[in-house]
């Protein structure tokens, strides 16, 4: 479904987000090291949809080089997860932008690299002001929203290392895994008005470390 970018279509979205049932966070102190990344709306390629951004992280990066992601990354010490999901999108895509550009949050992934990933999903309205950042970010993409909600947009898969399903989302020949995959699956459920859990849809072994 189309989704032409503009007020109407965030205050859709808006309305998506806050009839979602995050799931609520934990009582006791985790282990995990917190994160958060940034669903990024804005215009799409050819303007006529409204897309969401997702980066190729640059080849020369200690951690995860040359893979698909949501801008995104730590929490600082004392930082909230939508002030870090901000700060990286700044770093990142040098997009300076406040908290009342905040639709509203998806559920907590836990990784097996040990971090904790809380989604923030923004209205990025003036997208000319992307500019990556060539330290993090070897490219960045615009996928429509039309695109993930393809019945072939995701699938399942089964790996002997895990009784997990394993998520990928197919996007320009390639596969994108969880977490990445998992969030954006997550999301395409949440404007579909579905509270769809995806912490245990397992990642590649590969992103295990």
């Amino acid at each position: 479904m189309m989704r032409a970018f503009g007020d109407a279509t965030r205050r859709n979205i808006a309305e998506a987000c806050a009839a979602f049932a995050r799931l609520p966070d934990a009582t006791e102190p985790s282990a995990l090291k917190r994160a958060a990344v940034v669903l990024a709306l804005t215009e799409s390629n050819d303007g006529d949809d409204t897309a969401f951004l997702l980066t190729k992280r640059a080849s020369h990066l200690r951690a995860h080089r040359g893979q698909w992601a949501l801008p995104g990354g730590r929490c600082d010490s004392g930082e909230t997860p939508v002030d870090a999901a901000l700060r990286e999108l700044d770093e990142e895509l040098g997009l300076k932008l406040t908290t009342d550009v905040v639709l509203g949050l998806l559920d907590d992934y836990p990784t097996r690299s040990g971090y904790l990933i809380t989604p923030v999903v923004v209205w990025a309205a003036d997208s000319a002001a992307i500019k990556p950042n060539p330290d993090e970010v070897a490219s960045v993409h615009r996928i429509a929203l039309a695109t993930i909600e393809h019945d072939d947009a995701f699938d399942f898969t089964d790996i002997p290392e895990s009784a997990r399903r394993v998520i990928r989302f197919h996007h320009q020949m390639s596969l994108i895994h969880a977490p990445t995959a998992a969030l954006i699956y997550q999301f395409r459920e949440v404007l579909a008005g579905r509270n769809t859990r995806v912490t245990e849809l397992e990642q590649p072994v590969f992103a295990w470390k």
